[in-house]
């Protein structure tokens, strides 16, 4: 099949990169190849969505040890087959030693407010918040899967101990990162051999975590949270000057959120509340945005991308003056959600012009995350981001376990007395966006991505490309994004020079860069239960469809991957 381009009156915008996948029996669509692999053998072996996911998380970390790992932290969706929604928060959170005055800032200005002396906050040990991502993806299997720890680990083992190919894409993040990991001579003998990056294509094993996955195969979770693993994990870094210890990760639990809902055009949109901020303004954007004329307005036209920027200065406009993690901050949810909230806010986008919107502090999260969508024909369906936040997460490794710390510190302000200063067990305010649509009760699409604070703005376009613009899901998670927060206007090189023109006219300041956010994994849902998964040029994602077709035939697979 030929690549498909998008037209509209703006001309050709883009060119579909990849395929989508096809299935009836199950969908995963993940950011690499081997971990999608992974969720699909738990799908041929009889297993569901939910068995799947964790076993795509756990090959993640092995794969993409560069965005996420079990001492990180995320937030899952998921659909059950009997139509309930659970959100399971399992964010990372302040360490009980952190205080407001935990760090000495380098500057009251931006763009460097959220640096620190030393770096305390972004780099080593002392930038580790307390990870949940172990305890997330043990319970949600041990809840509503069907296959034991030990099974849905052993892909991830397996790529462990007997090593994988590294990509250009891990290539080049191990030669972003490189220069505060030969700082730590233990990450370094992993991803630094030699002093370099290991090159594409070089076999990477990493037999210490192959050991640990064995050891949490066998003893569960606990093992990190008030075990053997944890002591090792917290005493090492406590030495090293650390806030976390061992009775951090002793203490941890995960919580079970309800979901945020609202309803565009006739579709349901089910997503993550706070401490998530991508739910409640992805909704607000849609409630902005309903009024508007969107689909005669056109997929990439300055008027169409105008809409879209003045929408976003709004939502994140009310982000930061509400959101947060609720047991510390009151997030006004409902009004934020509301159709007649949306109709006040509304009066506040000049159609003709670009209008500054009253706005605090940056937000600052980091875009290597990593995500997953996943589902099988019992109408499970699992969506989930993950992260250790930045690029290989504080940089430094626990000494014979293979494990790479978090560094989510750095999300926190480290100036006291702000709605995001540090405060003991304070959970990380996140833009994870993992949405689950409906129409007419029914699941219609899933979908989600990395990208830090560009992830629920590219969520909502999404929505807009599939509702309003009638794309393929293929073409939704490959058109082009804009985004902004207030300031600058990012606008992804591929759309027209012409187009870019006519928002700086507006008011924009527009910059040209070459994408917004990173790889979207989707799935849509067909009325005879067939599904397509896609995923998108920006990332290594690879969608895996398992078909039904019968019995005598087997089990069908359909993967693609990136054209060479």
């Amino acid at each position: 099949m030929a690549s498909s381009a998008w037209r509209n009156r703006a001309g050709t915008f883009f060119d579909c990169d990849k395929r989508p996948a096809s299935g009836h029996r199950g969908m995963v669509v993940a950011n690499h190849a081997l971990a999608a692999a992974a969720g699909a053998e738990m799908l041929a072996a009889g297993g569901n969505a939910i068995d799947a996911a964790i076993a795509t998380l756990f090959t993640l970390n092995v794969v993409e040890p560069m965005m996420v790992g079990i001492l990180g932290g995320g937030m899952a969706h998921i659909r059950l087959a009997d139509g309930s929604h659970r959100i399971l928060d399992g964010m990372s959170k302040v360490p009980a030693a952190g205080r407001p005055d935990s760090y000495k800032p380098a500057s009251d200005t931006w763009p460097d407010y959220l640096e620190t002396v030393g770096r305390e906050n972004s780099v080593g040990p002392k930038s580790v918040a307390v990870p949940g991502n172990l305890k997330g993806w043990c319970e949600a299997l041990e809840r509503w899967g069907t296959f034991d720890l030990a099974s849905v680990m052993e892909p991830a083992i397996r790529h462990a101990s007997r090593g994988f190919r590294v990509t250009h894409f891990l290539n080049e993040c191990m030669a972003q990162a490189g220069p505060d990991m030969a700082w730590d001579p233990v990450i370094a003998k992993v991803f630094m051999p030699g002093g370099e990056p290991a090159k594409a294509g070089t076999l990477l094993v990493q037999g210490e975590l192959a050991e640990t996955f064995r050891a949490v195969a066998k003893e569960g979770p606990d093992l990190l949270y008030g075990g053997a693993l944890g002591r090792t994990v917290g005493d090492h870094l406590e030495r090293q000057g650390s806030l976390l210890a061992f009775g951090d990760l002793r203490d941890y639990r995960t919580i079970e959120r309800a979901p945020v809902r609202g309803i565009y055009r006739g579709i349901e949109i089910v997503g993550p509340p706070p401490p998530s901020s991508g739910g409640v303004h992805v909704v607000q954007m849609l409630n902005l945005l309903e009024g508007f004329d969107i689909a005669g307005s056109g997929f990439g036209t300055a008027r169409t991308i105008h809409l879209i920027l003045e929408a976003l200065k709004i939502a994140f406009a009310d982000r930061f003056a509400s959101t947060g993690d609720p047991d510390f901050v009151k997030v006004p949810v409902e009004r934020l959600l509301s159709k007649a909230y949306g109709d006040v806010r509304r009066r506040d986008i000049d159609a003709s012009r670009a209008k500054p919107q009253k706005a605090g502090a940056m937000a600052m999260e980091s875009a290597n995350t990593t995500h997953l969508t996943v589902a099988d024909d019992k109408g499970n369906i699992v969506c989930s981001t993950q992260t250790i936040n930045s690029l290989f997460g504080s940089r430094v490794m626990v000494p014979g376990t293979g494990l790479i710390p978090n560094n989510y510190m750095y999300t926190f302000d480290p100036h006291p007395g702000h709605a995001l200063s540090i405060a003991p067990g304070k959970r990380v305010t996140t833009s994870m966006s993992p949405l689950i649509a409906l129409k007419d009760g029914k699941p219609h699409f899933a979908l989600g991505l990395p990208g830090g604070v560009r992830i629920f703005g590219s969520t909502m376009q999404a929505v807009l490309n599939l509702v309003d613009h009638g794309m393929t899901l293929q073409e939704t998670v490959e058109a082009p994004r804009v985004w902004t927060q207030g300031q600058a206007v990012e606008v992804e090189a591929s759309v027209p020079e012409g187009v870019r023109g006519e928002l700086s006219a507006l008011g924009h300041d527009v910059q040209a860069v070459p994408h917004v956010a990173s790889g979207m994994c989707a799935i849509a849902f067909a009325p005879d239960g067939a599904m397509t998964g896609a995923a998108c040029w920006r990332a290594d994602g690879t969608a895996v469809g398992i078909g039904g077709g019968h019995a005598r035939k087997g089990v069908r697979f359909w993967a693609e991957s990136k054209r060479v």
